[in-house]
């Protein structure tokens, strides 16, 4: 059982089955001056080492190679929905918090690289 995180609130959704039905889901912060967390710093800086898992046991329980969760891990690599049906599987808490967490983190980059080209583009309101 993983028994404290770096990053607030983790444990909770950790212990509480994250996307659970009826239960809390990660919200992305507030603050959007400052990135979302990437999903491969919670793999990378609580999970395993909590677990005193090595990568390569994590990919054969995973059941993926080594080298596409060090792509992960590394950040060089999104977490894909198949990525995250076998995290969710694995920590217990479902698909859903991580690719949330996933999609936050692009979302967030996506906006800052897009911010020049976004501010010519006109609002169109759609009338209900």
């Amino acid at each position: 059982m993983i028994r404290s995180f770096r990053h607030k609130r983790l444990a909770e959704l950790f212990e509480k089955g994250g996307s659970v039905k009826g239960r809390r889901e990660y919200r992305v912060p507030a603050d959007r001056r400052r990135a979302p967390t990437h999903p491969s710093e919670i793999l990378r800086e609580d999970l395993l080492p909590q677990l005193k898992m090595s990568v390569s046991e994590a990919a054969r329980q995973l059941r993926v190679s080594r080298q596409a969760l060090h792509r992960i891990l590394a950040g060089t690599s999104a977490v894909t929905p198949e990525m995250a049906v076998r995290l969710g599987k694995f920590c217990g808490n479902g698909p859903g918090l991580w690719l949330r967490m996933q999609q936050a983190y692009d979302l967030w980059h996506a906006e800052r690289e897009l911010r020049g080209e976004l501010e010519k583009i006109p609002v169109r309101g759609v009338a209900a």
